[in-house]
């Protein structure tokens, strides 16, 4: 029969367990006497009788009449079979709506007509997105608290055409209920709501349309395990799209190996070709090939993209907070993976769904879009193009902390031809050895803003503490590793990001890298940061631009403003801020010394301290090169 997967969304209380207990009481799908035997129980207990009763099976969700835990239950009718899924709504149980919610094919998204649209409405329109079920039935309930005001419902579902299409979930149908009477829930035509004129409840699912998962999509099966059988190796896992046939070459990812179908397994042992999407198959191969857990079988043509960094949309549910530097364990098909956060690029606005005034930090409950780095070479899809892979959990520990989707792979090149090489040495050895963790710290800012000044002495005072530093200045890198680049835009972005990997290196060798770029554009910035990951530290020499250009140590503006230095930042190139810098040095208000002070300090604290703690650098001991 064909299957249709449902998940009841909606603000705590809305009324979404009631709708689907109601569902399946007017479908014939609860078993003889059980509603006598729910009010028989409610009123040994001394409270009302609720129809969400048939579905909290959890006594303490009985006592405060609150979904906790995702409840599925099969709602059979002539048609087609509903699995419906009801997912709490309560916002300390978003963890448990993002897990249950995760496979649905649609939605049904409850509002109160008496309570109107709220932030946790909002909050569950991007989780629907975010999750990739991608459409709704919006049921307007508890119309009889709204006085079955067809302004109200009209006011509501105006809002919520709004709201939806910019969270991307297209909606079938808009449907007042008034679910504890059963008004619209299984027949339409409720006499107190005769502006409308749509279809029911059970009528608007059972039009929907089911998810494609058909022959037609390119294969992908998440190995689940190997099992041992006589002589033959069976490769287990679920055909999330396409179809698998025996005679068919196949990819096997990430190790990008080619094979061929020997034979499909099933139980018990028949014949068997062909397997689709959605069936769980056991399958041999042409050879000996070496195949894991969490390995992507795929045909040769569409591959998933093998890749270290990608950009992904979350829900955060740690108790803490969600920033770079944070290493986790990520879930994703049946591949578990550590990845670190590059950088939280953007937290999402509930109430306008746009960019919120985050400070590249995510806070619980919080959505968010954030670059992740993995040391390991990953097999990925993105969700707009197989969402059944591109889903994932994160985990601190054995905790969950967040779920999402990935929406962007960044770094493909040629990631799958290469092996990355480990160094037999890791950051603690060299840390152990150098007395100091490697880093880069990376100085922009306008020209003359006082970065080379700064960056030298920050070394030279580095050296006498006994650290490894290395100052990467723009000149310096311009007349040797990218004297092929110019000043053009493109060109500026090569440099940063020739600039960045070499710097990543640098810290990786367990050097503290100063770079001191100008690096205008805070997108280079990113990859630059993204390069070294928690080792990069922003580190903004701030000055006017009236200030640089009374210094003008190097007569650029000068030659800038007779024409001479065509797009040259701070007078015809545009400069963009850091915004979430870890240091801000103002030159304009600060001395050298000082500057150099600040900085040194703040290396002291992030750099230094956690491996040889009270180790300062601010007591400044001359070079015998300086003495006369």
């Amino acid at each position: 029969m064909n299957q249709l997967r449902v998940v009841a969304v909606g603000h705590v209380d809305h009324g979404k367990s009631t709708l689907i207990g109601r569902l399946l009481h007017e479908t014939g799908n609860l078993p003889d006497g059980k509603v006598a035997e729910l009010r028989t129980i409610a009123e040994r207990r001394g409270v009302p009788f609720e129809w969400s009763f048939v579905l909290d099976a959890m006594q303490s969700e009985r006592d405060q009449a609150v979904t906790i835990d995702t409840t599925r239950i099969w709602m059979r009718t002539p048609e087609r079979e509903v699995v419906l899924i009801d997912a709490p709504g309560h916002k300390e149980f978003l963890r448990n709506m993002v897990t249950g919610a995760s496979d649905a094919d649609a939605a049904l998204l409850l509002v109160d007509a008496h309570e109107g649209v709220s932030e946790q409405t909002r909050r569950h329109a991007l989780l629907l997105e975010l999750i990739g079920v991608p459409r709704a039935v919006v049921v307007i309930n508890k119309m009889d608290r709204a006085g079955y005001d067809v302004h109200r419902y009209t006011a509501i579902r105006a809002e919520m055409e709004a709201l939806l299409e910019r969270a991307g979930v297209a909606a079938t149908a808009y449907v007042p209920t008034n679910a504890r009477e059963g008004e619209n829930v299984v027949a339409a035509g409720s006499p107190r709501m005769a502006f409308y004129e749509g279809p029911s409840v059970l009528e608007a699912l059972v039009a929907l349309p089911q998810r494609a998962r058909g022959a037609s999509e390119a294969l992908r099966i998440a190995v689940q395990g190997i099992v041992r059988h006589d002589l033959q190796r069976i490769i287990l896992g679920r055909i999330e799209s396409g179809e698998l046939a025996t005679g068919r070459e196949i990819l096997i990812s990430p190790a990008g190996r080619s094979a061929r179908v020997a034979s499909l397994e099933v139980w018990p042992p028949r014949e068997k070709v062909t397997a689709r999407a959605g069936e769980s198959i056991g399958f041999t191969l042409d050879g000996p090939y070496f195949v894991d857990r969490g390995d992507v079988i795929s045909d040769a043509r569409h591959a998933p993209t093998l890749a270290t960094s990608f950009r992904a949309r979350l829900l955060w549910l740690g108790t803490g907070t969600l920033g770079a530097g944070g290493s986790y364990r990520m879930r994703f098909g049946t591949r578990t993976a550590a990845v670190e956060v590059a950088s939280v690029e953007r937290v999402i606005d509930i109430e306008s769904l746009g960019k919120g005034d985050g400070d590249g930090i995510a806070r619980t409950n919080d959505i968010a879009e954030v670059v992740f780095t993995s040391a390991q070479t990953l097999p990925l899809d993105v969700v707009g193009d197989h969402p059944g892979l591109a889903r994932f959990i994160l985990l601190d520990g054995l905790d969950i902390v967040a779920g999402g989707t990935i929406l962007a792979v960044l770094n493909t090149g040629s990631a799958g031809d290469l092996v990355p090489v480990r160094h037999l040495l890791d950051a603690r050895v060299r840390a152990r050895r150098n007395g100091h963790l490697g880093a880069v710290v990376w100085f922009t800012g306008l020209p003359g803003a006082g970065k080379s000044t700064i960056a030298m002495e920050v070394e030279r005072r580095l050296f006498e503490g006994g650290c490894h530093a290395y100052v990467l200045d723009g000149d310096n890198v311009r007349s040797g590793l990218n004297n092929d680049l110019g000043f053009s835009p493109e060109d500026r972005h090569e440099n940063i990001r020739r600039v960045g990997e070499l710097a990543a290196l640098f810290a990786d060798s367990g050097t503290i890298a100063i770079a001191s770029f100008i690096s205008p554009y805070r997108a280079d910035r990113a990859t630059a940061r993204r390069a070294a990951g928690s080792r990069f530290h922003e580190i903004y020499i701030k000055a006017d631009a009236a200030t640089c250009e009374a210094r003008d140590p190097k007569g650029h503006y000068a030659k800038a403003r007779s024409g001479a230095l065509p797009s040259f930042t701070g007078i015809t190139g545009d400069y963009e801020e850091p915004q979430n810098a870890e240091l801000v040095v103002d030159t304009s208000v600060l001395s050298v010394e000082d500057a150099v002070d600040t900085v040194l300090a703040y290396i002291d604290e992030r750099v230094l301290a956690p491996v040889r703690p009270g180790g300062s650098l601010l007591a400044r001991t001359p070079l015998e090169a300086d003495s006369p």
